[in-house]
């Protein structure tokens, strides 16, 4: 009798869409099949590439040898940088500001100071699946809101209002938003910022994508709009300056200080055990946000490119729709089917070497089905993948016609 080790509990619901998928891509890929990545948000796989100047500051750290161990919240040039940048954004009342391993260290450290066994945070739907990823982690209750798919995807006020209660800590907003690529207003951000100060809770702000902006759209920081509401601002280097790899990310602590003060020792303590973010890459963080944006104005010339032909060639399929994104490179196009999406793509990938991300993934109203595209290919890539998404679709709804959610 074999006695196997038994993993923890905490592991079972722990599930990452985007990386998932790519399980089943990787078997079809080995046949041969021309394959399509249309899944992962790295823009480096394709024709972006970071500033210079991010590249050179980081390169001379590490010629200097600042290869040791940084302070645990980060260099003192990169917290001052955010510190600086927070300003630009309008947030004041700023009392901490820590670098971390990417955006996504930073939002584990603050669920993790914040939230105990039982408690639950309103997560966004569709959301990034790194929020349920962590929320199974903790052991959090699930507390879903969602965003109004014929509102823009703007977050649904009033379904965030139902779903608070005497365990709810904080309210997740991404904004620009993953998958969607929606972008908040004014009007949106202030209701919600009414909820938060009146049942005392956190807002998380997610806004890793704050600078790939279309059409000339503003992005609102949250922590702008009021210098009372308990906020963490949350940015990072790797989508804006097109260095996912370099994993440099932060947190921006703002509001009142009488109210925040034991939460932010909380932080620190974990930021304090886990020692400190990569040291030579945080000497690129002054730069990149302080130097010019020359690389983003080309980015966002062939995004916006690659954004118009996602949603003029995904709208033109019978049966999918599209709502067009704001932000970010992702779109989230509907489907209107009885199969389950994630049986979509998973036969999509097999037949077409296409591959999306099932909107189940991330999150959806029932009833919807959806999934996500990345933009970040080329036209021709698009253009080719979009044909065969647009084909496949019909030879699916024929074969399959039966298939419903199960």
């Amino acid at each position: 009798m074999i006695n196997k080790i038994v993993p923890a509990i905490r592991t079972e619901n722990i599930t990452y869409a985007v990386r998932d998928i790519v399980v089943l891509a990787n078997q079809v890929a080995k046949t041969g099949k021309e394959m399509l990545y249309l899944n992962i948000g790295d823009p480096n796989i394709y024709d972006f590439a970071p500033p210079k100047y991010l590249v050179d500051a980081t390169y001379q750290a590490m010629l200097k040898n600042l290869n040791g161990y940084a302070p645990s919240s980060g260099i003192k040039e990169a917290v001052e940088a955010i510190e600086k940048e927070a300003d630009r954004k309008g947030i004041t009342n700023v009392h901490d500001i820590f670098v971390t391993t990417g955006a996504s260290e930073a939002i584990d450290i603050c669920l993790t100071a914040l939230v105990n066994d039982g408690e639950n945070v309103l997560t966004p739907t569709p959301g990034y699946p790194l929020y349920t990823a962590i929320a199974s982690k903790l052991q959090m209750m699930e507390n879903p809101y969602y965003l109004n798919e014929s509102n823009g995807w703007l977050p649904d006020v009033d379904d965030i209002k139902s779903k608070i209660n005497d365990k709810t800590r904080a309210i997740i907003l991404i904004n620009p938003n993953n998958p969607t690529g929606s972008i908040y207003t004014e009007e949106n951000l202030r209701q919600i910022i009414d909820l938060a100060l009146k049942h005392n809770l956190v807002i998380f702000a997610d806004e890793i994508y704050d600078k790939l902006l279309f059409d000339g759209k503003k992005q609102i920081s949250v922590g702008a709009l009021n210098k009372d509401v308990s906020c963490i601002t949350f940015g990072g280097l790797s989508k804006n300056y097109m260095v996912p790899g370099f994993r440099i990310g932060w947190g921006i602590v703002s509001g009142r200080k009488e109210v925040l003060a034991d939460y932010i020792e909380a932080i620190n303590k974990i930021l304090r055990a886990r020692l400190s973010a990569n040291h030579p890459e945080q000497y690129g963080i002054k730069p990149c946000l302080e130097g010019n944006q020359d690389h983003l104005v080309e980015a966002m010339k062939k995004l916006s490119r690659r954004r118009d032909l996602t949603v003029e060639m995904l709208n033109a399929i019978p049966g999918i729709s599209c709502v067009k994104p704001e932000g970010a490179f992702y779109a989230f196009p509907r489907l209107e089917m009885k199969q389950p999406d994630n049986h979509f793509v998973s036969e999509l990938i097999k037949e077409t070497g296409v591959v999306v991300v099932p909107g189940s993934g991330f999150g959806q109203v029932p009833g919807t089905k959806h999934f996500r595209v990345v933009f970040l290919p080329n036209e021709q890539i698009l253009e080719k993948a979009y044909k065969a998404i647009g084909s496949f679709f019909v030879r699916y709804q024929e074969k399959y016609h039966d298939l419903v959610e199960a």
